[in-house]
């Protein structure tokens, strides 16, 4: 299997339980629709004019969403291919990972996009740390494993 699918393959992955996780946590919580939670993410780069565009800015939202969990996967298999310990030891540093991308997104993204301050419900800051370590930066701490490992088992070719 080609190294580069299995990166992607983790993105999706991450991406999709990260926005599964706030799509149920704000619909239980508060009643939120799906469209406005995927509009809030489109929100970094339309601002509140997100929340007007209907299923066109949910569908940027998501689009967003998948490429930012995509590029997250690609960076920690860049990374992990220089610095072996991270594809050694795949859960402690994804969870680790997964750590740091919530702080990254948290603290430099949101800040610096279109975007409203995130919420400060201490249940969903919780949680949200939670998925960042094991819904997001493990799966992309396996996956980069396993392409690496894939990346290795392919013979070289003069």
């Amino acid at each position: 299997m080609r190294p580069w699918f299995l990166v992607l393959a983790g993105g999706l992955i991450a991406g999709a339980l990260d926005i599964l996780y706030a799509i149920v946590f704000w619909a239980i919580q508060r009643g939120v629709a799906p469209q406005r939670i995927l509009q809030s993410v489109a929100a970094g780069l339309l601002g509140d004019a997100s929340f007007t565009g209907g299923w066109a800015t949910a569908a940027l939202g998501l689009t967003l969403h998948f490429l930012i969990a995509i590029s997250m996967a690609a960076v920690y298999y860049v990374v992990a291919r220089r610095w072996a310990a991270l594809w050694h030891r795949p859960l402690p540093y994804g969870a680790a990972y997964g750590l740091l991308l919530y702080v990254i997104m948290n603290y430099v993204v949101v800040p610096l996009s279109a975007a409203r301050p995130g919420s400060k419900d201490p249940l969903w800051i919780g949680l949200s740390i939670a998925v960042h370590m094991f819904l997001v930066g493990i799966p992309c701490a396996v996956f980069a494993r396993r392409a690496i490992l894939a990346d290795l088992r392919t013979p070289v070719h003069a």
